[in-house]
């Protein structure tokens, strides 16, 4: 019936939560952890129609009988990790979403009742709310919880279930139960558990986005468009989930081997674990979880813990598929050393990490025998050596390339070289438009800048920008920061030995300098000055310029007459050097999740050799 769940935690929260369900209308469910000989009591402290409506069903269902009954108290401590260790799921249940975008992501003043019905029938987190964490494919409530703040206002939006070394071995045993079913999973149920994500996710669009504006601290425009990128990310591993070709080898190549030919297929490594990072919180957990599911792979994933809840959403819809097999999939926030098990564990078979190439080199060197996909950090290059197609195109690209979701990005444009003959005329004109760029709230639409994610690192990017300061850096715009705000900067004559120059901000700061226009092969040595190799973009109309980038830069990624900030989610994705190892992209993350067999043949359809 569409019914909105609510759990109640304490006895004070029985009154509010009954006047909301009155007050929405619809469907809802209250479930509570006495009986209700207490809410008979508690009823009558309730005024008007909420008494009323009480009396009437009670009259008609009956009471149960008043032999048992639970004080006026929250569930202990002591109760929850019981049923923690019983295993027992308690169902969190959020408020109905009420808000329906249109596609310029802009909130619309009024909407058909149809919509409006199908939009109540969906949850969506509300504050103060513990969400269950998903142990073997079910949800489960954690006697220790996480708390993930509004990263804008810092205050504590809601609580995670936080996972302990029990929960991860549980969810280990799960996952290699599991590898069985899941690699026999037929092309069309694979393809139809994924495509129910991307129904799901449609349906859920706003919730999603909200989720993201709330926890990353994401504008909404941003967060919409995040959304809209894990759909297609499913939508695409669903299509590849039916691609998984072989090939026949004929192998009758020399005298020796007469009489033989050979097919190779693909077929699941067996468990993965998964470790995603904050500032992609739904794409680039999209970008694990759909591959393994289309390659047939179990899965345990640790969410980053400033970013969890659109995980556990995804999370949630996956626990509802008919279609997946128990024990499937895990979604554990837990602490960085309670995690150390997903690298070092030899159940699993391969390992794929998301984040800073400092933790994820050194993960590498304790994977053991299991592979590893690193997707690390960037300090990335663009190269403006033409204007193409014109000032105010480029100038547009270099902005949103540098500035959008404050700089967190390890495509996000860090370094920038223009050509001399254009530097000032481009130099004015970026710094006119990064002027006009709005700061503030990441909830209200036209905020293009929003916090980051959180003081400490704010702090660091401030410190960043004023050691180059020191050293004879031009601060052209920003440079200021308070709490999690981080004004758009950019820097001009920076030192390379700079700390914003050769490691990753990962923040709204931009290095700027000019290059001789008469010598292109050195401006390629500069981009190629640094220790990550993720992603470079390059200006240009000349086609051997452009195929010079591309065959000299040391990067993963060339991105000709565009910034370095541009991913496309079925591309391979990866960089070199210390940018990490293996690609991302749909099909070729299921590269490495499946291992190539062959199966020999001697004399296959050769009806004479068995004769006799």
């Amino acid at each position: 019936f569409g019914a909105t769940g609510h759990l109640i935690k304490s006895a004070d929260g029985f009154a509010p939560t009954l006047k909301l369900a009155l007050d929405a209308g619809g469907v809802h469910v209250i479930e509570v952890p006495i009986l209700y000989d207490w809410a008979k009591e508690k009823m009558k402290m309730f005024a008007g129609e909420t008494s009323s409506i009480l009396k009437q069903a009670m009259s008609k269902f009956g009471v149960v009988p008043s032999h048992t009954s639970l004080p006026d108290e929250p569930i202990s401590g002591e109760e929850s990790a019981a049923q923690e260790k019983n295993d027992i799921p308690m169902q969190v249940s959020p408020e109905p979403v009420i808000q329906i975008p249109e596609e310029k992501g802009e909130e619309i003043s009024a909407v058909s009742e149809s919509k409006l019905a199908k939009s109540q029938a969906k949850s969506s987190i509300k504050k103060g709310d513990l969400l269950p964490m998903y142990i073997g494919s079910e949800p489960l409530i954690s006697a220790k919880t996480l708390e993930v703040k509004n990263k804008y206002t810092q205050e504590t939006f809601c609580e995670v279930s936080l996972g302990g070394p029990d929960d991860i071995e549980k969810a280990i045993q799960m996952a290699e139960k599991a590898s069985e079913k899941m690699a026999k999973l037929k092309s069309w149920e694979k393809k139809s558990i994924l495509m129910n994500v991307v129904k799901e996710a449609t349906d859920r669009f706003e919730e999603f986005a909200q989720i993201l504006c709330i926890e990353a601290g994401k504008p909404i425009a941003d967060a919409r468009g995040e959304v809209r990128r894990m759909i297609i990310t499913f939508e695409l591993a669903a299509e590849e989930a039916t691609r998984l070709y072989g090939e026949y080898q004929p192998l009758d190549i020399s005298e020796k081997s007469d009489g033989f030919s050979g097919i190779v297929r693909r077929f699941p490594v067996g468990p993965v674990s998964m470790i995603s990072p904050f500032n992609f919180p739904l794409n680039l957990v999209a970008h694990k979880v759909a591959p393994a599911i289309a390659a047939g792979c179990p899965f345990v994933l640790k969410p980053a813990s400033l970013t969890p809840l659109g995980a556990l959403v995804l999370g949630e819809i996956l626990s509802k598929d008919p279609l997946l097999p128990k024990g499937a999939f895990s979604v554990v926030p837990c602490s960085r050393d309670a995690a150390d098990i997903l690298t070092t564990d030899e159940r699993f078979k391969l390992l794929t990490f998301t984040g800073s190439s400092v933790v994820g080199w050194k993960m590498k060197e304790r994977a053991g025998k299991k592979k590893v996909v690193l997707e690390l950090g960037g300090n990335a290059a663009c190269v403006v050596d033409e204007l193409s197609p014109n000032l105010d195109n480029v100038v547009e690209q270099v902005t949103h390339g540098a500035f959008y979701q404050s700089g967190q990005s390890c495509i996000s444009v860090q370094r920038l070289f223009v050509r001399d003959s254009l530097y000032e005329p481009f130099k004015n004109t970026l710094l006119a438009k990064v002027g006009s760029l709005k700061v503030g709230d990441p909830a209200d639409p036209t905020t293009f800048i929003g916090p980051v994610i959180r003081e400490k690192d704010a702090i660091r990017m401030k410190e960043w920008i004023d050691e180059a300061l020191a050293k004879g850096a031009k601060l052209l715009c920003g440079g200021k920061q308070n709490g999690v705000m981080v004004e758009a900067t950019i820097l001009e004559g920076v030192p390379h030995d700079c700390k914003v120059f050769a490691e990753e901000v990962f923040g709204p700061v931009l290095c700027i300098e000019k290059y001789d226009g008469s010598n292109f092969k050195k401006v390629v040595d500069m981009v190629n000055e640094s220790d990550f190799g993720l992603q470079a973009g390059v200006f240009t109309n000349d086609l051997n310029k452009a195929f010079y980038a591309f065959e000299n830069i040391e990067a993963g990624g060339v991105v000709i007459n565009s910034v370095p900030s541009i991913r496309v989610d079925a591309q391979p994705y990866g960089g070199v050097k210390a940018s990490g190892l293996g690609r991302e992209g749909i099909r070729y993350a299921i590269e490495d999740m499946t291992e190539l067999r062959v199966m020999l043949l001697k004399n296959a359809g050769s009806i004479e050799a068995f004769q006799h």
